[in-house]
Protein backbone atom coordinates (compact mmCIF):
# COMPACT_ATOMS: atom_id res chain seq x y z
CA UNK A 1 0.00 0.00 0.00
CA UNK A 2 1.24 3.72 -0.96
CA UNK A 3 2.62 5.39 2.10
CA UNK A 4 3.00 8.62 0.87
CA UNK A 5 0.73 11.27 1.17
CA UNK A 6 1.26 12.92 -2.30
CA UNK A 7 -0.31 9.81 -4.09
CA UNK A 8 -3.51 9.96 -2.53
CA UNK A 9 -3.78 13.81 -2.40
CA UNK A 10 -3.43 14.04 -5.44
CA UNK A 11 -6.21 11.52 -6.50
CA UNK A 12 -8.29 13.53 -4.16
CA UNK A 13 -7.43 16.26 -6.81
CA UNK A 14 -8.50 14.75 -9.73
CA UNK A 15 -11.56 12.92 -8.09
CA UNK A 16 -12.66 16.39 -7.18
CA UNK A 17 -11.83 17.96 -10.94
CA UNK A 18 -14.26 14.93 -12.32
CA UNK A 19 -17.32 15.57 -9.62
CA UNK A 20 -16.95 19.04 -10.85
CA UNK A 21 -17.02 18.34 -14.29
CA UNK A 22 -19.62 15.58 -14.13
CA UNK A 23 -21.99 17.71 -11.51
CA UNK A 24 -21.16 21.59 -12.27
CA UNK A 25 -23.71 22.02 -15.38
CA UNK A 26 -26.52 19.86 -14.12
CA UNK A 27 -29.76 21.80 -13.99
CA UNK A 28 -32.64 21.49 -10.92
CA UNK A 29 -34.14 18.10 -12.78
CA UNK A 30 -30.60 16.60 -13.60
CA UNK A 31 -29.81 16.69 -10.01
CA UNK A 32 -32.69 15.38 -8.79
CA UNK A 33 -32.69 12.09 -10.78
CA UNK A 34 -31.37 8.88 -9.15
CA UNK A 35 -27.55 8.20 -8.88
CA UNK A 36 -26.20 4.88 -9.12
CA UNK A 37 -26.85 4.62 -5.07
CA UNK A 38 -30.37 3.99 -5.56
CA UNK A 39 -32.19 5.37 -2.36
CA UNK A 40 -29.88 9.05 -3.15
CA UNK A 41 -30.37 11.04 -5.65
CA UNK A 42 -27.51 13.01 -7.68
CA UNK A 43 -27.92 15.68 -5.23
CA UNK A 44 -28.22 13.90 -2.51
CA UNK A 45 -24.64 12.17 -3.28
CA UNK A 46 -23.12 15.12 -3.83
CA UNK A 47 -24.39 16.55 -0.01
CA UNK A 48 -23.02 13.54 1.78
CA UNK A 49 -19.62 14.59 -0.07
CA UNK A 50 -20.27 18.17 1.12
CA UNK A 51 -20.90 17.43 4.95
CA UNK A 52 -18.46 14.85 4.84
CA UNK A 53 -15.79 17.58 3.31
CA UNK A 54 -16.64 19.54 6.27
CA UNK A 55 -16.04 16.72 8.85
CA UNK A 56 -12.78 16.29 7.51
CA UNK A 57 -12.00 19.85 7.62
CA UNK A 58 -12.37 19.21 11.11
CA UNK A 59 -10.62 15.92 11.31
CA UNK A 60 -7.35 17.82 9.54
CA UNK A 61 -7.56 20.87 12.27
CA UNK A 62 -7.67 18.14 15.39
CA UNK A 63 -4.94 16.02 13.80
CA UNK A 64 -2.68 19.23 13.56
CA UNK A 65 -3.65 20.42 17.50
CA UNK A 66 -3.36 17.47 19.18
CA UNK A 67 -6.80 17.54 19.70
CA UNK A 68 -9.69 14.60 19.87
CA UNK A 69 -11.32 14.12 16.62
CA UNK A 70 -14.79 15.14 16.49
CA UNK A 71 -17.38 12.95 17.16
CA UNK A 72 -21.32 12.19 16.50
CA UNK A 73 -22.81 15.36 18.55
CA UNK A 74 -20.39 17.44 16.20
CA UNK A 75 -21.58 15.26 12.46
CA UNK A 76 -25.21 15.44 13.34
CA UNK A 77 -25.97 19.10 12.89
CA UNK A 78 -23.68 19.15 9.93
CA UNK A 79 -26.01 16.36 8.22
CA UNK A 80 -28.96 18.49 9.14
CA UNK A 81 -27.71 21.59 7.87
CA UNK A 82 -26.79 19.81 4.96
CA UNK A 83 -29.70 17.59 4.57
CA UNK A 84 -32.13 21.24 4.67
CA UNK A 85 -30.94 22.29 1.37
CA UNK A 86 -32.57 22.74 -1.99
CA UNK A 87 -30.91 20.27 -4.45
CA UNK A 88 -29.25 22.91 -6.32
CA UNK A 89 -27.27 24.18 -3.16
CA UNK A 90 -26.33 21.00 -2.02
CA UNK A 91 -25.19 20.74 -5.52
CA UNK A 92 -22.80 24.17 -5.49
CA UNK A 93 -22.29 23.86 -1.96
CA UNK A 94 -20.90 20.80 -2.17
CA UNK A 95 -18.27 21.57 -4.92
CA UNK A 96 -17.24 24.63 -2.78
CA UNK A 97 -17.09 22.43 0.54
CA UNK A 98 -15.03 19.85 -0.99
CA UNK A 99 -12.64 22.46 -2.89
CA UNK A 100 -12.11 23.97 0.77
CA UNK A 101 -10.84 20.75 2.42
CA UNK A 102 -8.83 19.28 -0.65
CA UNK A 103 -7.05 22.51 -0.31
CA UNK A 104 -6.72 22.24 3.07
CA UNK A 105 -4.95 18.74 2.28
CA UNK A 106 -2.50 20.30 -0.50
CA UNK A 107 -1.94 23.44 1.73
CA UNK A 108 -0.03 20.75 4.27
CA UNK A 109 3.94 21.60 4.71
CA UNK A 110 6.25 18.57 5.26
CA UNK A 111 6.31 19.50 8.72
CA UNK A 112 2.33 19.54 9.10
CA UNK A 113 1.86 16.45 7.69
CA UNK A 114 4.85 14.47 10.25
CA UNK A 115 3.02 16.07 12.91
CA UNK A 116 -0.90 15.19 12.29
CA UNK A 117 -1.85 12.10 14.25
CA UNK A 118 -5.58 10.91 14.95
CA UNK A 119 -6.59 8.43 17.07
CA UNK A 120 -10.54 7.36 15.71
CA UNK A 121 -12.18 4.32 14.43
CA UNK A 122 -9.82 1.94 15.97
CA UNK A 123 -7.21 3.26 14.30
CA UNK A 124 -3.61 5.75 14.23
CA UNK A 125 -4.46 7.77 11.30
CA UNK A 126 -1.65 9.92 10.05
CA UNK A 127 -2.06 12.49 6.95
CA UNK A 128 -1.87 9.35 4.56
CA UNK A 129 -4.52 7.27 6.53
CA UNK A 130 -6.59 10.44 6.39
CA UNK A 131 -5.91 11.32 2.78
CA UNK A 132 -6.69 7.48 1.95
CA UNK A 133 -10.18 7.36 4.29
CA UNK A 134 -11.37 10.42 2.11
CA UNK A 135 -10.56 9.49 -1.20
CA UNK A 136 -11.63 5.38 -0.39
CA UNK A 137 -15.23 6.79 -0.33
CA UNK A 138 -15.16 10.43 -2.79
CA UNK A 139 -13.84 8.67 -5.60
CA UNK A 140 -16.63 5.83 -5.47
CA UNK A 141 -19.50 8.52 -4.74
CA UNK A 142 -18.54 10.59 -7.54
CA UNK A 143 -18.34 7.43 -9.64
CA UNK A 144 -22.41 7.02 -8.44
CA UNK A 145 -22.92 10.52 -9.79
CA UNK A 146 -20.73 9.86 -13.05
CA UNK A 147 -22.35 6.57 -13.99
CA UNK A 148 -25.71 8.07 -13.48
CA UNK A 149 -25.10 10.59 -16.39
CA UNK A 150 -22.78 7.91 -18.35
CA UNK A 151 -23.17 3.98 -17.84
CA UNK A 152 -19.99 3.54 -19.39
CA UNK A 153 -18.15 5.57 -16.41
CA UNK A 154 -15.01 3.79 -14.42
CA UNK A 155 -13.70 4.83 -11.19
CA UNK A 156 -10.60 7.10 -12.33
CA UNK A 157 -7.41 5.32 -12.50
CA UNK A 158 -5.18 7.02 -10.36
CA UNK A 159 -7.43 6.25 -7.51
CA UNK A 160 -7.94 2.58 -8.85
CA UNK A 161 -4.11 1.89 -8.49
CA UNK A 162 -3.96 3.29 -5.15
CA UNK A 163 -7.71 1.72 -3.47
CA UNK A 164 -6.39 -1.85 -4.64
CA UNK A 165 -3.78 -1.58 -2.30
CA UNK A 166 -6.25 -1.33 0.64
CA UNK A 167 -9.01 -3.08 -0.67
CA UNK A 168 -8.36 -5.92 2.23
CA UNK A 169 -9.20 -3.52 4.68
CA UNK A 170 -12.47 -2.51 2.71
CA UNK A 171 -13.43 -6.21 2.48
CA UNK A 172 -13.89 -6.41 6.34
CA UNK A 173 -16.46 -3.56 6.78
CA UNK A 174 -18.36 -4.48 3.45
CA UNK A 175 -19.08 -7.82 3.55
CA UNK A 176 -21.92 -9.80 4.40
CA UNK A 177 -20.60 -13.61 5.26
CA UNK A 178 -23.10 -16.09 3.75
CA UNK A 179 -21.10 -19.13 5.71
CA UNK A 180 -20.57 -20.74 2.37
CA UNK A 181 -17.07 -21.65 2.42
CA UNK A 182 -14.85 -20.51 -0.71
CA UNK A 183 -11.25 -20.04 -1.64
CA UNK A 184 -10.98 -18.04 -4.62
CA UNK A 185 -8.24 -16.88 -6.52
CA UNK A 186 -8.74 -13.37 -8.17
CA UNK A 187 -6.56 -11.57 -10.28
CA UNK A 188 -6.29 -8.19 -11.89
CA UNK A 189 -5.47 -6.12 -14.54
CA UNK A 190 -4.83 -2.51 -14.62
CA UNK A 191 -3.16 -3.17 -12.46
CA UNK A 192 -2.07 -6.34 -12.47
CA UNK A 193 -2.26 -8.51 -9.31
CA UNK A 194 -3.31 -11.38 -7.29
CA UNK A 195 -5.65 -12.40 -4.23
CA UNK A 196 -6.88 -15.28 -2.37
CA UNK A 197 -11.02 -14.49 -1.12
CA UNK A 198 -11.27 -16.40 0.90
CA UNK A 199 -15.87 -16.78 2.48
CA UNK A 200 -17.81 -18.66 5.14
CA UNK A 201 -18.08 -17.33 9.01
CA UNK A 202 -15.81 -14.28 7.49
CA UNK A 203 -15.02 -12.84 4.84
CA UNK A 204 -11.05 -11.79 3.83
CA UNK A 205 -9.20 -10.45 1.13
CA UNK A 206 -5.21 -11.35 1.13
CA UNK A 207 -2.46 -10.49 -1.28
CA UNK A 208 -1.60 -14.50 -2.92
CA UNK A 209 1.14 -15.87 -1.87
CA UNK A 210 1.89 -17.89 -4.84
CA UNK A 211 -0.05 -21.17 -3.87
CA UNK A 212 -3.11 -20.93 -5.25
CA UNK A 213 -3.04 -23.38 -7.87
CA UNK A 214 -6.20 -25.24 -8.97
CA UNK A 215 -8.41 -23.01 -7.02
CA UNK A 216 -11.52 -21.28 -8.78
CA UNK A 217 -10.99 -18.22 -10.29
CA UNK A 218 -11.91 -14.97 -11.12
CA UNK A 219 -10.34 -12.53 -13.75
CA UNK A 220 -11.56 -9.03 -13.78
CA UNK A 221 -9.88 -5.56 -14.26
CA UNK A 222 -8.89 -4.03 -10.78
CA UNK A 223 -11.70 -1.17 -11.05
CA UNK A 224 -14.34 -4.17 -11.69
CA UNK A 225 -12.84 -5.78 -8.29
CA UNK A 226 -13.16 -2.46 -6.07
CA UNK A 227 -16.56 -1.92 -7.44
CA UNK A 228 -17.90 -5.44 -6.55
CA UNK A 229 -16.40 -5.38 -2.60
CA UNK A 230 -18.51 -1.98 -2.57
CA UNK A 231 -21.75 -2.85 -3.98
CA UNK A 232 -21.27 -1.51 -7.23
CA UNK A 233 -21.11 -4.21 -10.02
CA UNK A 234 -24.71 -5.37 -10.94
CA UNK A 235 -24.48 -6.99 -14.33
CA UNK A 236 -25.60 -4.08 -16.44
CA UNK A 237 -21.87 -2.33 -15.34
CA UNK A 238 -20.04 -5.67 -15.21
CA UNK A 239 -16.97 -5.48 -17.78
CA UNK A 240 -15.57 -8.51 -19.42
CA UNK A 241 -14.58 -10.98 -16.71
CA UNK A 242 -13.76 -14.94 -16.34
CA UNK A 243 -15.03 -16.93 -13.47
CA UNK A 244 -14.04 -20.16 -13.79
CA UNK A 245 -15.96 -22.22 -10.68
CA UNK A 246 -17.52 -19.40 -8.88
CA UNK A 247 -20.57 -18.21 -9.08
CA UNK A 248 -20.08 -13.84 -9.41
CA UNK A 249 -23.66 -13.25 -8.81
CA UNK A 250 -22.74 -15.56 -4.84
CA UNK A 251 -20.03 -13.07 -4.29
CA UNK A 252 -21.91 -9.98 -5.67
CA UNK A 253 -24.39 -11.12 -2.40
CA UNK A 254 -21.51 -11.27 -0.19
CA UNK A 255 -21.05 -7.39 -1.28
CA UNK A 256 -24.60 -5.54 -1.44
CA UNK A 257 -23.36 -2.26 -0.87
CA UNK A 258 -22.91 0.83 1.51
Amino acid sequence: METSPGPWIGALRHSHERLQEAAGPLDAAQLEQLSYASEWSIAQVLSHLGSQAEIFGLFLAAGLTGQDPPGREEFVPIWEVWNAKSPQAQASDALRADQATLEQFESLDDEQRARLRLQMFGMDLDITGLARMRLSEHAVHTWDVAVALDPAATIEPDAVALLIGMLGQSVGRSAKPDGQQRRVRVVTTDPERSFILETGPAVTLTESDGDDEGLPELRLPAEALIRLVYGRLDPAHTPSVEAKGVDLDELRAIFPGF
